[in-house]
């Protein structure tokens, strides 16, 4: 039941009133968006391509040897697919690794990644302390 007495008709503003927003003091500069962490698949996409290129070989003779497709394999390497393990493997055995080495290098990938990151981030926000000579 509603409060309002009988006979009374309820107003419903169309347009909620809004304080006026006061202007900003100094223009406001955007953040810059912290860099993204590279997804697992273009890291794993990233391996399977340099490992066939040090190897000098063919999408189709990779994707032959590991009985995948030559387009899946070609997306697989641009991190476009999420590829089961099976497939990661048939993957990685055809190019003469094992699944574990693919994940190991996949890895490395990640840390190495993480390590220029953790570097950038510290070299620029930190001041510099250091001595400085000047002849």
């Amino acid at each position: 039941m509603s409060n309002q007495a009988p006979n009374q008709a309820r107003v419903i503003p169309l347009r909620p009133k809004t304080a006026p927003t006061p202007a900003p003091a100094a223009p406001v500069t955007p953040a810059q968006p912290a860099p993204r962490e590279p997804l697992f698949r273009d890291l794993v996409g990233d391996v399977l391509r340099r490992e066939r290129v040090a190897q000098e070989r063919t999408l189709k003779d990779v994707a032959d040897a590991a009985r995948i497709s030559m387009p899946y394999l070609s997306e697989l390497e641009r991190g476009r697919k999420e590829a089961s393990s099976e497939v990661l493997a048939a993957a990685a055995h055809a190019l003469g690794l094992d699944l574990g080495d693919l994940l190991s290098l996949a890895q490395s990938e990640l840390t190495r990644h993480n390590r220029s990151r953790t570097h950038a981030r510290t070299t620029t926000s930190a001041p510099y302390n250091g001595l400085c000579l000047a002849a």
